[in-house]
């Protein structure tokens, strides 16, 4: 019938519009994400991995650098709720009184049980040192009271250097000269919520040294992911960030791809915060820097994503030294 023929050619029509509106939207999409892919393909993958200790599931304070949030991990090893490193279990400091603090051990045991047997003795009316007589008893007392005083001394000064606080420092800086590159300006600065003051655990002070040392981190853990060197990885970050960037190493070639990162450039970088936990040293800096990112073909060197033209990142590591140690690269977070 007429009728039905007419709704059959509008129907056609329609479904025709349908795919042509699909056909341009997968033609925008498609550029889109290979460029979102391109952006994505650097050191990290444009995720948020790896650890800062008892901070870990803790947002680093905003920077000029990274005025905006730092997003949580994507990956880490961290347990949520786990102590800091070197810090006590959870209410071990609450039970009882100072001879039951954590730590205190065999001299905790032996001050109380001196004090215990001299307590007994008066309840049962032998006095402080009950059963002793003439000169022996007399030698035994002050051997006993001066036993008693050299445990409490001794356990009253490893107490004291145990409980007391590294150096605090609010304004700690450091500029850099020049990046290379016209109109590049190589800058580090204290971040205004930095230092992680008020927190638990003592302040840290960071050298003009310690700014090169992440400066020339940037560079030489970008240069090794680009060209896959990952014992080399191994000398820059932790094992847990070596991990993460290993199997994206082993992505990328499952897919017969390489990324390679050119030209790396600090831009510009603020201190967010440095503290100590135990025996391990934390800074997490906000970084902003242009590098060359583009992936190629393993096979071919044809170019999969990305370009010569240099891109900008802005993005949050934390790195981590043993006492006396160097510095490693020890998580990366993305800024929203």
């Amino acid at each position: 019938m007429p009728g039905n023929e007419e709704k059959d050619m509008n129907f056609t029509q329609t479904a025709r519009g349908i795919v042509r509106a699909m056909a341009i939207v997968l033609s925008v999409a498609v550029p889109l994400a290979i460029t979102i892919d391109a952006a994505d393909a650097r050191v990290g993958k444009g995720g948020s991995s790896g650890s800062r200790g008892s901070r870990t599931y803790s947002a680093p304070p905003s920077t000029t650098t990274a005025p905006n949030a730092a997003q949580p991990m994507n990956r880490t090893f961290t347990q949520p709720g786990s102590p800091a490193v070197g810090a006590p279990a959870a209410g071990a400091a609450a039970k009882g009184g100072f001879f039951n603090r954590p730590g205190m051990g065999m001299l905790g045991g032996l001050a109380a049980g001196f004090l215990g047997a001299g307590l007994l003795g008066m309840l049962f009316g032998g006095g402080l040192f009950s059963g002793l007589g003439g000169l022996s008893s007399i030698i035994g007392l002050l051997l006993q009271i001066a036993l008693i005083v050299i445990v409490v001394r001794l356990a009253m000064s490893w107490w004291q250097r145990r409980h007391t606080p590294a150096s605090a420092y609010a304004n700690a800086s450091a500029t850099g000269g020049p990046a290379e590159g016209p109109g590049a300006q190589t800058s580090f600065r204290s971040g205004l919520g930095g230092f992680g003051l008020g927190s638990s655990q003592p302040a840290l002070e960071i050298q003009p040294a310690d700014y090169e040392a992440f400066e020339r981190l940037l560079g030489e853990v970008q240069a090794a992911w680009s060209n896959e060197d990952v014992a080399k990885l191994h000398t820059l970050a932790t094992p847990e960030m070596v991990s993460y960037f290993s199997k994206d190493l082993e992505e990328n070639k499952a897919r017969n791809d390489v990324n390679k990162v050119s030209d790396v450039k600090l831009l510009q970088g603020d201190l967010a915060e440095a503290w100590r936990e135990g025996e391990t040293d934390y800074a997490s800096v906000a970084m902003r820097f242009s590098l060359v990112d583009k992936t190629l073909e393993r096979t071919s060197g044809r170019l999969v994503a990305g370009s010569e033209t240099p891109i900008e990142a802005t993005e949050v590591w934390t790195f981590a030294r043993r006492r006396g140690g160097d510095w490693e690269l020890s998580a990366i977070q993305q800024t929203s």
